[in-house]
């Protein structure tokens, strides 16, 4: 008999140092709100990792570790069995955090002043890293239509014939949860590459599928993809270790992956932790069970919102992702201000979420809301909500 996991248990963070809880003073000026922003979960890990991590801590000593053929053989059994993606283990390195793994990308392949594409509304340190390494933003803004984004291609041509280097993807994407078709992923490979123009692709949601839908590694679309891209993954998000920091990037053109490996060895970047490294093992090796039923408890959620905002508060409306617990809310009908929208939902409804124009102009009106957390919370939440929005 399978292991039930237990989703609805209330795990106490305050005094943890956790982002979510123990800076909500300083972010949001009030600690008495429901947390519902910082991407992470508020489900236990599973209980393989945690076991694996106690074994190693009970050793005692924790001197200088390096991988074994396991670590490696954990993240490309991983890929073969879970995306279809058949990579080399030359293909992979440790990279301390996904976000960082884009940053020393823009480092290595871009000059200061070189002009670097993005498509908001997307995860903010997409712009914030890219300008404070002194480069120049060009915005390829997302289409969004009857509830759904899609990609501006004429646009991406055009701003792609003036001299950027590189495009960073967020496959799936965020804020939003949509994963991007074969063609879609195909038609910006074939811009970038005749443009001369290095992906990056950010799928550190790529595991966070949800029913009915498949994710498809940018790299694996066409050979145009293979060859003009770095993927930068990890089982943060997917298994809730990202206190862990256990990202990797794989790179399967030689050329490319000799510079941006190089790069990292010549600075000691591309060696991890004893515990990021056992962790993100044992997530890959043991943790598909715990996964599959995660998914579809965020599911659950999910549908457990729209179903509520549709009956409750039908001003607001859930943009529903194809993957991960985030979910984007449409509440232009409300016809607020920015500040007004953030000050409904943080001095009414007590809640803290994103405010949509953290991820871009393009997010005016949206706010973005994590339901990796017990269905009470969500319970409390919305009824929190429903009453600030009639008041």
């Amino acid at each position: 008999m399978k292991v039930k996991y237990d989703f609805d248990q209330i795990i106490d963070r305050r005094n943890t140092n956790s982002v979510k809880i123990d800076a909500l003073k300083e972010v949001f000026g009030a600690d008495d709100l429901i947390p519902l922003w910082v991407a992470d979960m508020e489900f236990l890990s599973p209980p393989e990792i945690t076991d694996a991590l106690k074994k190693r801590v009970e050793h005692g000593i924790f001197g200088y570790y390096t991988p074994d053929d396991a670590y490696f053989k954990s993240i490309i059994n991983w890929l073969e069995n879970r995306h279809s993606w058949t990579v080399d283990k030359q293909d992979v390195i440790f990279v301390p955090g996904v976000v960082k793994g884009f940053a020393f990308a823009i480092d290595a392949f871009t000059n200061v002043g070189d002009k670097i594409i993005i498509q908001p509304p997307v995860y903010p340190p997409f712009k914030t890293t890219s300008e404070g390494l002194n480069r120049k933003i060009v915005n390829n803004p997302l289409i969004y239509d009857n509830g759904q984004y899609s990609m501006d291609f004429d646009n991406l041509r055009e701003v792609a014939k003036t001299g950027c280097k590189m495009l960073i993807l967020c496959n799936p994407q965020n804020p939003s949860g949509r994963i991007w078709s074969k063609d879609e992923l195909s038609e910006l490979a074939e811009i970038c590459f005749d443009n001369q123009i290095l992906v990056v692709s950010d799928e550190i949601h790529s595991d966070l599928v949800l029913r009915g839908n498949e994710h498809i590694p940018f790299a694996t679309v066409s050979n145009k993809a293979a060859q003009n891209n770095i993927t930068l993954m990890a089982p943060s998000k997917t298994f809730n270790i990202a206190g862990i920091v256990s990202s990797f990037a794989v790179v399967e053109n030689e050329e490319i992956r000799k510079k941006y490996f190089n790069y990292l060895n010549a600075r000691q970047l591309g060696d991890g932790t004893i515990f990021g490294y056992i962790g993100a093992e044992y997530a890959y090796e043991y943790g598909e069970e715990w996964l599959n039923q995660a998914l579809e408890y965020i599911q659950e959620n999910i549908d457990f919102v729209d179903d509520y905002l549709q009956k409750n508060i039908p001003q607001i409306k859930a943009v529903k992702p194809d993957a991960s617990f985030l979910i984007w809310l449409d509440c232009r009908a409300l016809n607020l201000s920015q500040p007004e929208l953030e000050k409904l939902f943080i001095k009414k409804a007590k809640l803290a979420l994103n405010s949509g124009t953290m991820f871009g102009k393009e997010g005016k009106g949206f706010m973005r809301l994590n339901v990796g957390c017990p269905r009470i919370t969500l319970e409390k939440a919305l009824d929190n909500l429903k009453k600030a929005v009639v008041l």
